[in-house]
């Protein structure tokens, strides 16, 4: 990956909608170069995808809460049932299980306070073999993810 790949990344992660005439401008490429670099970085899977950037308030999802996420065990069972059931949940934007204590981070977006203790008490604590879960709840949004 040259200097003018990175160019074409950063430029694509400011705005994934460019068109390859506008991006080629950018980076100081002619149209057929940029695009084979384009194609290029696709296939090799650098560039997974291209999405839109949702505002939550206008999909009922601006509360936002943090958990921290501990299992009584650590068996394949116990992982599996728990990550797929949370994979499958809409309120989940980001799952990561982790090294350490605790054993996952979960994201959640839901409406609001409710909708969260209907998550909580619905999706996750139904779960089996779920220990621990601590809800960090978002002050501010200082910087935001991607």
């Amino acid at each position: 990956m040259d200097a003018i790949d990175k160019a074409i990344i950063a430029e694509l992660e400011r705005d994934g909608r460019l068109t390859n005439v506008e991006l080629a401008q950018r980076v100081g490429l002619t149209t057929g170069p940029c695009l084979r670099r384009v194609q290029r970085l696709e296939a090799d899977g650098v560039i997974r995808g291209y999405r839109a950037v949702i505002d939550p308030d206008s999909v009922g999802r601006s509360f936002e809460v943090l958990l921290d996420l501990s299992l009584e065990a650590q068996d394949a069972e116990t992982v599996r049932r728990f990550e797929e059931t949370l994979q499958q949940a809409d309120e989940v934007l980001e799952l990561r299980r982790l090294f350490g204590s605790p054993d996952y981070f979960v994201r959640v977006a839901v409406a609001d306070l409710p909708a969260y203790e209907a998550f909580l008490s619905g999706r996750v604590m139904t779960i089996p073999r779920v220990k621990n879960v601590t809800s960090h709840f978002t002050m501010k949004t200082v910087k935001p993810g991607p």
